[in-house]
């Protein structure tokens, strides 16, 4: 059999790409999700995605969805899993591609996101979802827990300055527990990953927090040590 008739003989299956989208806002995690226009199915709540371009590759796919609803490129993105189960998508048989991407909800394009209908809701707000897109966010979340925990990404989530009480509350939400203050105090400060700033935050009180920010040269330096990012 030649190249030719054994791919013309090979069955056709459409790819997509769909985009877990987390984003910390008033120290909530909050998710990115929109209504779908399209049939089957149009007006159910979906997540972020699209399908994969002949000239592109899935990385590609899911970079140019994200920045069609939110406007940003160079996103933290990290592949998830591959969803192919057959019957998943009732409009044809499509095997998706998922990613979690974390961007700061200050950073994107708030009008370009509501025109395409989508919305920032809290992990408590989502609605049922179509298809399989609830396992995924359910994959996503265990993914961002296990990842959050050795490497530095929360910081993904944060604006460029931050006090040590909202780098808290972010973890806490993600972890979904409490954490205790002073002990979280001295771990994050003894990893020395941050840089502390002379101005401060006085939102909250008239003493106001220290901001700091992420140091990618420390974190760079504290590898080369043979030390484990660890929260």
């Amino acid at each position: 059999m030649n190249a030719a008739s054994f791919y013309a003989k090979a069955p056709k299956h459409l790819v997509a790409v769909d985009c877990i989208i987390f984003g910390f806002d008033e120290g909530r995690l909050k998710l990115l999700i929109m209504e779908r226009k399209v049939a089957p199915m149009a007006g159910e709540w979906s997540l972020v995605g699209g399908f994969v371009q002949e000239d592109e590759s899935t990385d590609e796919a899911a970079a140019r969805v994200l920045a069609h609803t939110t406007g940003l490129d160079d996103i933290y993105m990290n592949q998830l899993h591959c969803y192919g189960n057959v019957g998943r998508d009732t409009g044809a048989r499509v095997i998706s591609v998922a990613y979690y991407a974390l961007i700061r909800i200050k950073n994107h394009d708030k009008p370009l996101a509501r025109e395409h209908g989508a919305h920032w809701l809290e992990l408590h707000e989502i609605p049922e979802l179509i298809f399989d897109h609830g396992k995924m966010i359910e994959d996503a979340l265990a993914a961002l827990r296990n990842n959050a925990q050795f490497h530095p990404i929360g910081f993904e989530l944060l604006p460029e300055k931050f006090t040590l009480s909202q780098l808290r509350c972010l973890y806490e939400e993600i972890y979904r527990k409490t954490l205790d203050k002073r002990n979280f105090r001295k771990k994050i400060l003894s990893l020395d990953v941050m840089e502390k700033l002379e101005e401060k935050d006085k939102t909250s009180s008239k003493k106001g927090a220290h901001l700091y920010r992420f140091d990618p040269e420390k974190y760079e330096a504290l590898k080369r040590k043979g030390l484990v990012f660890e929260i």
